[in-house]
């Protein structure tokens, strides 16, 4: 299985870390926030990770190379302007082939074995859902009993940003820039999404607090 990493935001709630560096390079612990995800994947068997790069896609390019430091192979998306998920997702479409992907929010960080997802089966996606954080308590998406994923009900959880995907998702979409979560809930209307309450440990490094927050948790961890 191959594995996509959307890098190609502009970061702009990271400011003023993001003026002079891209998100994905930015420090938790002792290595860029990318190289976490990298490093897991190869833990778990993934070798072929796609990334999709747009701001300041060069530094992030020439930090990470053809990935081999980080034992995988590194194929690149380059987006002249940021397609939005869903874009970015149907612009990388050739380099993903057309079997089922591990889509990775590069934002996040997860202790979530990827080799633990259960295969996608008939369903168009499998969600990883997470505890609602403080900043974000009306969650996302319901998940039941059955492990099926809603748009709506009750109890709610948040989208941990780890998904499996099929390709057939997206690849009826014009190219250009649009979002992904549409498609899922049409999906989910059709009954094609499954998912699951991942209960480890996650944090969505959206701000220059929760990134401080990381970096203070993986040093500790560290010792």
């Amino acid at each position: 299985m191959k594995a996509m990493i959307l890098a190609a935001g502009l970061g702009t709630r990271m400011r003023p870390l993001t003026d002079h560096c891209p998100k994905p390079l930015l420090p938790a612990g002792d290595r860029p926030l990318i190289a976490h995800h990298l490093e897991r994947l190869a833990a778990a068997g993934i070798s072929e990770v796609v990334i999709n790069v747009s701001y300041r896609a060069e530094q992030i390019i020439a930090a990470l190379g053809d990935g081999s430091d980080f034992g995988v192979s590194i194929a690149w998306s380059r987006e002249e302007t940021p397609l939005e998920t869903g874009g970015g997702i149907r612009q990388a479409l050739p380099l993903l082939g057309e079997a089922p992907f591990l889509l990775i929010n590069g934002d996040i960080w997860c202790d979530l074995d990827p080799a633990s997802l259960p295969p996608l089966g008939d369903d168009l996606a499998h969600l990883v859902l997470v505890d609602n954080p403080d900043h974000h308590p009306a969650g996302d998406f319901h998940l039941d009993d059955r492990g099926r994923v809603h748009a709506r009900g009750e109890p709610r959880l948040t989208f941990a940003g780890i998904s499996l995907l099929q390709p057939s998702l997206v690849a009826d979409q014009a190219p250009g820039a649009f979002a992904l979560a549409p498609l899922l809930r049409r999906a989910m209307h059709a009954g094609l999404v499954g998912g699951h309450h991942h209960r480890g440990a996650w944090i969505d490094v959206g701000t220059p607090q929760r990134l401080d927050e990381l970096d203070r948790r993986l040093r500790a961890d560290r010792g």
